[in-house]
């Protein structure tokens, strides 16, 4: 009698509903207690009804309850062993190879090809197969993605901002050039607004006395220049993703020589941006869609300037 008043003790308090013939009976809603309360000896903590409990109680261990990504086991090892896998097909092809030379040999088969034979026709089907691979292997070792490293830029630090531009214009010049040369391979940046150079920041080409000084800029001569033009009037991002191919580069005297990529970014109707880049086809589609956000966020700012 004591043990059964006991657990009806610890039962939860429930009230009674009658509908027809059945009961039903509710639970009280589940509550938290407090953070400050803290278990005695002697207390008895129940197992929490709440879903949301035992939810962030998972949370907090870590444990992870949903979809796991599937990893395939084939493709990792050939990402890993790409020069093994290359040479696969040639140690398959020299291995049949030599296994058909062998049956050959020691199954006591007139060497001589016989077209009436069937094992002589298996035998050259089994080595033009062989063949075949061996064929395969040399290709996938000769036809490889050619890495191409980036050049370091020739010429000496520049930072030249217009004197009279105002803070809030430097800054955000500033944060577009610390972007650019953070997330991509820009390494030099030139900024023409309304025929007036209001910056010129990175590696820039050394002047012809090598006093260590920056080539300046002659701005009516770069906004006449036909790829600025046509950039200009098209209102569109111009990409010349291997500079070295353009004749057209001579038009930038200011970058360095061995600039790799160089892209012409209008700011709105009477501006453009020239980022230089050190690698080859080094801006990727989506830098490119983000320097087109970056130069329309620039014109935003400098439109406002009244006067330079």
């Amino acid at each position: 009698m004591e043990a059964t008043r006991s657990i009806l003790l610890l039962l939860p308090a429930v009230s009674f509903r009658s509908s027809g013939h059945c009961q039903t009976f509710d639970l009280p809603p589940c509550r938290s207690a407090p953070a400050s309360h803290s278990l005695r000896s002697g207390d008895i903590r129940a197992p929490p009804l709440c879903a949301s409990t035992s939810s962030s109680a998972s949370t907090a261990r870590g444990d992870y309850r949903g979809p796991k990504p599937k990893r395939n086991l084939v493709a990792d090892w050939v990402s890993n062993n790409d020069e093994v896998a290359r040479s696969l097909p040639i140690y398959v092809g020299g291995f049949a190879l030599l296994a058909v030379l062998l049956n050959r040999t020691f199954s006591g088969i007139a060497p001589v090809a016989d077209a009436s034979s069937s094992q002589s026709r298996a035998d050259i089907l089994s080595l033009s197969l062989a063949v075949t691979d061996l064929l395969a292997g040399l290709v996938w070792l000769s036809i490889r993605p050619k890495y191409i490293s980036p050049e370091v830029p020739e010429g000496v630090e520049c930072r030249r901002i217009h004197s009279s531009l105002p803070d809030y214009a430097v800054h955000e010049l500033l944060w577009a050039w610390t972007s650019l040369s953070d997330a991509t391979c820009c390494r030099s940046l030139v900024v023409v607004y309304k025929n007036c150079c209001l910056l010129q920041i990175g590696i820039a080409s050394e002047i012809s006395s090598k006093d260590g000084n920056p080539t300046d800029i002659d701005v009516p001569c770069l906004t006449q220049g036909s790829l600025c033009q046509k950039a200009m009037q098209s209102g569109k991002q111009s990409y010349l993703a291997n500079l070295s191919l353009y004749p057209g580069r001579v038009e930038f005297p200011f970058l360095p020589a061995n600039t790799q990529a160089l892209i012409l970014q209008p700011i709105g109707d009477s501006g453009i941006a020239i980022i230089g880049g050190d690698t080859i086809r080094g801006f990727s589609s989506l830098d490119q869609a983000w320097i087109t956000s970056i130069s329309e966020k620039l014109d935003v700012t400098l439109c406002k300037l009244s006067q330079l």
